[in-house]
């Protein structure tokens, strides 16, 4: 449970570690430095830390023991991961049982601090941290990790500076969400992820279970939720070619999480002090429900299957008291598997067309009350606000649940910018600030070829530079401000391990900007402490974005993600359809205006041009902005790809026919083209003719070459 929402229970670790020598022994173990918090390798970035002149040596053969139960889940936590990333294997015991211990765990009840609050003391005799919390227990533990790991070893020594540390956490909601709806994470994939959150003392884990591209959570009364809706075929030739033997048709791709999976992460992230909030999407994204009963569709017989586009679909739950009970009966479920305080019931993107079209819709609406469909979706969310919290849970959802007047008790998941947070603050409603873009890390990390994502780049330091604190907020309404939280959309994310790339380094940011107290934001302090972090996350074998992977363009070789965009509207690195096994190629691409510019090309009366391209399904939800992309009428019926001189609207000096390419679904060389009587430095302009958007022509790369190569 969240800091103020929980039950306090008092409780402190002391930790002593066995002194085996010291570096620079001092004569008192208090003398201390002006507070450093932060100087020391500690991510995030402590409240307050005093320094001490010199060192500890702790041994390696060091002894930990307990005085209860819920300092030896930290004890037991501790060990394990300082073996993992150290080789370091402590002993453990109750306390008593062991006079040469080197370590204890205490109690201390009476001395109360904030939730996850503590206290970590390196001396001469050893290492202490307290806390009246268990969370503050845990965050004590993982500090004192993070120290271990960035100490000077020896065969025998862990030589640990003298120090003491004063800490809480500046939010109480520090998020992270994972969308595992458009792509499947196995439990084991997600525990990587919940550990590298305990890692960065973040508390909330978001979990998106349901969308328009699937069903993830098993509902044991509405079994077809899982059985239909959590499959699909994907998008494109190579997976509608890609025939599964035992049915016939196109293999389905997808997945589900049992309730007792879902348990297990439950239990698992709970043992890390990470609350795992469920998001079960309403009234909108509703397409894969609709798909497994078609009977909750505003109109039913238009809705047939799981879809395996991306982006905002009209389809919307209908408002019959069958639906709402379908509902609730969905979270009742949902409730016996997420003991947590908050269900996330989405509220996002929800297009009242097809509400606004239906006559059975228009006569619900009379016979509720309200006189537009904001405001029928304000009822739809009030009503389920109701039903919660007769079940002393609370709604949270994304800030469209504003729109209509907010339910009473509603939290708000500010998403578009901070308006929404900011609103909700205002009229005295709880609020977490999630704004897109700086805080989705579905854009890309680093501007590099892969993983595929959205085209933009948010970096560590754009992360890091967020103050999650609406300066328009008076103090009293800055109370309502829960915290941050970050989201990983997974359209373009289709493995763990980049899954992980596009968390790792950012959450580190993140999480300083939700723990640490405004006065210690420091991008020059943190930045000098990343390399730390990325030590740790090679200990753990976490995959990061690494900024030494970027790689400058070189000679007259170009990949798209080398070149640039003709415009930058909707920029994706969008992953090939093709080979369904194995690796595929990643194009980056404007997909609505697909055109990319080689600037300063040098060439001459004898260059030729080389070309790899492939297709990609047009696979987006876009309503009408599909008619504002251009297409350039063929010569052929296979198209071409056009190479044009400075402009991209002069004549082609280079015409290369696809026809060669049109039936590989994977990645295709064309013949070179000769590049005509030109010489100089130019940009040149590519661009493709085809008779449809789908699928779309992209390049893969682009190689300016000698004609005496061929």
């Amino acid at each position: 449970m969240l800091a103020t929402r929980m039950a306090k229970s008092a409780a402190s670790i002391v930790l002593i570690g066995l002194l085996v020598g010291c570096a620079e022994r001092v004569e008192n173990d208090q003398a201390s430095a002006a507070p450093e918090a932060t100087s020391v390798p500690i991510v995030p970035a402590p409240r307050e830390v005093a320094r001490g002149a010199g060192t500890l040596g702790i041994s390696k053969n060091v002894a930990l023991t307990y005085s209860d139960v819920e300092a030896r889940k930290t004890a037991e936590y501790f060990a394990a991961l300082l073996k993992r990333t150290t080789g370091i294997a402590p002993t453990i015991a109750s306390e008593g049982t062991s006079q040469t211990a080197s370590v204890r765990f205490t109690l201390d009840r009476d001395n109360a601090t904030p939730e996850g609050a503590y206290t970590l003391a390196i001396t001469h005799s050893g290492v202490s941290v307290s806390a009246s919390t268990p969370a503050g227990l845990f965050y004590g533990a993982v500090t004192l990790w993070q120290l271990f790991t960035a100490s000077v070893q020896s065969a025998e020594i862990v030589e640990l500076p003298l120090l003491t540390i004063d800490d809480e956490p500046r939010f109480e909601w520090r998020g992270l969400m994972i969308d595992s709806a458009r792509h499947f994470q196995t439990i084991d994939e997600l525990k990587q992820i919940v550990d590298a959150m305990a890692l960065h003392k973040m508390n909330v884990l978001h979990w998106h279970l349901t969308d328009d591209q699937s069903w993830r959570l098993e509902i044991k009364k509405y079994p077809k939720l899982t059985s239909v809706g959590a499959w699909r075929v994907p998008a494109g030739a190579a997976p509608a070619a890609d025939i599964d033997p035992a049915t016939g048709k196109p293999r389905l791709y997808g997945g589900f999480y049992t309730q007792e999976q879902a348990r297990e992460l439950v239990a698992y992230a709970a043992e890390r002090h990470i609350t795992v909030v469920p998001e079960i999407e309403m009234p909108g994204h509703a397409s894969a429900a609709i798909a497994a009963y078609p009977e909750l569709a505003v109109f039913p017989e238009t809705n047939a299957r799981v879809p395996a586009d991306w982006g905002i679909y009209e389809n919307l739950f209908n408002v019959e008291e069958s639906t709402f009970a379908f509902l609730e009966d969905v979270l009742t479920e949902a409730m016996s598997v997420f003991p947590g305080e908050y269900i996330h019931v989405g509220g996002d993107e929800a297009v009242k067309k097809q509400w606004e079209s239906s006559p059975r819709v228009k006569a619900r609406m009379k016979e509720f009350g309200v006189k537009n469909t904001h405001e029928l979706q304000s009822y739809f969310i009030q009503r389920m606000e109701k039903f919660l919290n007769r079940h002393d849970r609370r709604l949270i959802g994304w800030d469209e649940i504003l729109e209509g007047g907010l339910a009473p008790n509603a939290t708000v998941m500010s998403w578009r910018g901070i308006e929404g947070a900011v609103a909700a603050a205002t009229a005295g409603h709880d609020t977490v600030l999630s704004p897109w873009p700086i805080l989705y890390f579905d854009n890309r990390p680093l501007d590099t070829a892969n993983p595929p994502g959205r085209g933009r780049v948010i970096s560590v330091e754009d992360v890091y530079r967020f103050d999650p604190m609406p300066a328009a907020l008076t103090e009293d309404q800055r109370k309502h401000v829960l915290g941050v939280q970050a989201n990983v959309w997974t359209e373009h994310i289709r493995t763990a391990e980049r899954l992980q790339y596009m968390v790792l380094p950012r959450l580190a940011a993140l999480a300083e900007i939700a723990w640490s107290s405004p006065e210690r934001i420091d991008w020059e302090s943190f930045s000098a402490r990343l390399p730390e972090q990325y030590m740790r996350y090679e200990q753990l074998g976490l995959r990061y974005a690494n900024p030494k992977l970027v790689v400058p363009a070189r000679g007259a070789y170009r990949s798209s993600h080398q070149l640039a965009l003709c415009s930058d509207k909707l920029p994706l690195a969008l992953e090939d359809d093709a080979p369904v096994q194995g690796e595929r190629a990643v194009f980056f691409v404007d997909i609505m205006q697909p055109c990319w510019i080689y600037k300063d090309a040098t060439i001459g009366a004898s260059t030729s041009l080389r070309a790899s391209v492939g297709q990609v399904p047009f696979n987006f939800q876009i309503g009408d902005s599909r008619k504002e992309i251009p297409l350039r009428r063929p010569a052929t019926p296979a198209g071409e790809l056009e190479v044009r001189l400075d402009s991209c609207e002069g004549q082609p000096i280079a015409v290369i026919p696809l026809a060669s390419a049109v039936d590989n679904q994977a990645v295709t060389q064309l013949p070179a083209a000769a590049l005509g009587n030109h010489s100089g430095t130019h940009d040149l302009c590519f661009a493709f003719t085809q008779h449809d958007l789908d699928p779309t022509w992209v390049i893969e790369s682009v190689e300016l070459i000698d004609a005496g190569a061929e």
